[in-house]
């Protein structure tokens, strides 16, 4: 199923972490881009690291899948709450895929994004791990176009 919109664009695919940095990735894009527009909040998490903030501070078994999908579609509908009230129309989506990268990619092309946004210079996830090198990857193996938002100074 293709979320592509009646003139032929795609939606507006956010990857959603969680984390502070994504929710202003997604109030960014709201800014700049027109009201309306489609939106996949994906939160895409890795076996055995799971890559995302829980929301609540939940804790869970990362090796317990059904859990981590529980907790990952928390996390989206999380960014999907954002993504409404920054003016898109989002519905939530969530991946396990490793690397991190290559699964918002993949999750991008099935659902024939025109955009994909993202955060970077933060961390994210259990281990720490930093959010910047998924965005750099993303935007170097994406064949579509990629907004990176960095944190804001000051």
């Amino acid at each position: 199923m293709s979320a592509a919109t009646s003139d032929g664009s795609g939606p507006v695919l956010f990857a959603y972490d969680g984390s502070e940095l994504a929710g202003h990735a997604i109030t960014e894009a709201g800014r700049q881009l027109r009201a309306g527009r489609d939106a996949v909040v994906l939160t895409v998490w890795e076996p055995f690291n799971v890559g995302f903030l829980p929301v609540g501070g939940a804790g869970f078994d990362a090796a317990g899948v059904d859990e981590v999908k529980a907790a990952a579609e928390k996390t989206a509908s999380q960014g999907a709450a954002l993504a409404e009230a920054a003016g898109f129309r989002a519905e939530i989506m969530t991946a396990e895929a490793a690397p991190t990268w290559k699964g918002i990619i993949d999750a991008a092309d099935s659902r024939d994004a025109t955009l994909i946004v993202l955060g970077s210079h933060g961390r994210s996830g259990v281990t720490g791990l930093v959010v910047g090198s998924v965005a750099s990857a993303v935007a170097a193996h994406s064949q579509r176009s990629v907004l990176i938002v960095h944190h804001r100074h000051g």
